[in-house]
């Protein structure tokens, strides 16, 4: 019985191009193209595919919206992201709502159709590189945030927040109904703690730290 697969993406030229592409392989069925991520959800739920190819960047619900849908359905198909560039956040994401594959769309024709095959025999097929930083990535947030939480409180974390946010102690203090006074002393305990010196130092230690 040959892989049924349905495909997303907005780009006509690229969706015809890929069921061409696969309509040349005797062990795919391409059972239904869609341009957007609304079509892709009704198509999926209509044919029950094997896989869904499914472009991340769409107007209205882009492909991790789909991806965050059918988590919560039942038997839903194993699914590979299509782009032509993706952020490491959005790999993480991505794997964390469990995408399958993540491929990319400058990749050859033939590595996909390796990727499809590995990902319906129940391997993943995430881009290396891709891979590789964004894992860098989570790994040093942990660690920024296990740090983090050892030296500072919840309350502290909560502010530091804030002011990466680009809000002022005024607003903070509105938002945490707190008094102003009691802001700015707890960014002086931040500062003190952290051996920082000004917003812009404290914004850069939150990002280094995954606290934005």
């Amino acid at each position: 019985m040959p892989i049924r697969l349905v495909i997303a993406d907005d780009h006509t030229v690229v969706l015809k191009g890929l069921a061409t592409l696969l309509a040349l392989e005797p062990d795919l069925a391409v059972v239904a193209t869609c341009t957007n991520g609304e079509k892709a959800l009704a198509a999926v739920q209509r044919h029950r595919p094997d896989i869904l190819l499914l472009d991340l960047r769409m107007p209205g619900v882009d492909g991790l919206a789909v991806l965050r849908t059918l988590a919560d359905q039942p038997d839903p198909p194993r699914v590979i992201m299509l782009t032509a560039s993706i952020e490491d956040d959005e790999v993480v994401e991505a794997i964390w709502l469990g995408a399958a594959g993540v491929f990319l769309k400058e990749l050859p024709p033939e590595l996909l159709l390796e990727c499809i095959r590995k990902v319906h025999a129940g391997e993943r097929w995430i881009e290396k590189q891709s891979a590789a930083r964004a894992l860098d990535r989570v790994v040093r947030q942990e660690r920024g945030q296990r740090a983090v939480a050892s030296v500072l409180t919840p309350r502290e974390i909560e502010i530091i927040r804030m002011v990466a946010q680009g809000l002022r102690t005024g607003t903070i203090a509105k938002q945490l109904n707190l008094a102003e006074g009691t802001v700015k002393t707890h960014l002086h305990n931040v500062y003190d703690k952290l051996k920082l010196d000004g917003r812009v130092a404290l914004t850069l230690y939150a990002v280094q730290n995954g606290l934005t």
